[in-house]
């Protein structure tokens, strides 16, 4: 996840800057940008659902955990997550080849998505595999985390505990929605672009901080600062305190 989201925000980074200050570069280039963006993208989610998964197991099957957790089921379940985030990448690549003339791939072009993948094809597959990932990971996490809600609540007599329960599946609810703009982002991209065309770049560094930007940050949020011990070390470091120094007398050395 940790290593993910690094080269999601490296790519994606790359991409923005490169394409603001060159303005057009190659399409070989802006595909392997695209394409590693895309890829880790669509990864995010899908990860977030697994954890979600391994969370419920858990809380609600703690005695079968270790038996159902192991570790060779979870590189398995990192290589699927990996190849599912890929497939729509690699559909877009064989998709262009087949109908794109060959010039086109010598060519400099304003590298975003609908300018390196410009069929038909690509456009309604891609509603159709966002729509399949958009079920599957949001009702997942729907019925896991209210799961676990439930249980949490059933399971602990400590107001306080039930409380801190709930406001992290609430964080981590938040960030599972805002990656989940993934999904939908191309409809809504069309329908403010159409909406005010004079604010197209807006609308798109608008998108890139929502669904790019902003779910990082909450990561720290929801796996760290909020840890008690993690948390009374952060203030000691950079929480100033006043602190009144007694005088050492000459009798006292």
């Amino acid at each position: 996840m940790v290593i993910n989201d690094a080269v999601q925000l490296t790519v994606t980074m790359t991409l923005f800057v490169v394409s603001y200050v060159f303005f057009r570069i190659s399409v070989f280039v802006c595909f392997s940008l695209i394409f590693v963006a895309y890829f880790a993208t669509m990864n995010i989610p899908l990860s977030l659902a697994a954890m979600a998964i391994e969370r419920y197991i858990a809380i609600c099957n703690p005695l079968r955990h270790s038996q159902i957790c192991t570790v060779r089921r979870t590189h398995i379940l990192i290589a699927v997550i990996w190849v599912a985030g890929a497939v729509p990448a690699i559909t877009d690549l064989f998709i262009t080849l087949a109908t794109e003339p060959v010039d086109f791939f010598h060519s400099s072009i304003f590298c975003i998505h609908s300018n390196m993948f410009r069929a038909p094809a690509v456009y309604y597959k891609g509603q159709a595999f966002d729509i399949l990932y958009f079920s599957f990971v949001s009702l997942t996490i729907i019925y896991t985390y209210l799961r676990i809600m439930f249980v949490a609540r059933a399971a602990t007599t400590d107001r306080s505990s039930a409380a801190k329960a709930r406001n992290t599946i609430l964080l981590h609810g938040v960030q599972l929605l805002m990656c989940m703009l993934t999904y939908v982002r191309p409809v809504l991209e069309v329908a403010l672009v159409g909406a005010f065309p004079k604010h197209v770049l807006e609308i798109r560094y608008a998108y890139y901080l929502v669904i790019y930007i902003l779910p990082r940050f909450l990561s720290p949020v929801v796996y760290g600062v909020r840890d008690d011990k993690l948390r009374k070390y952060l203030k000691g470091y950079f929480v100033c305190k006043l602190q009144r120094v007694r005088p050492i007398t000459l009798l006292e050395r």
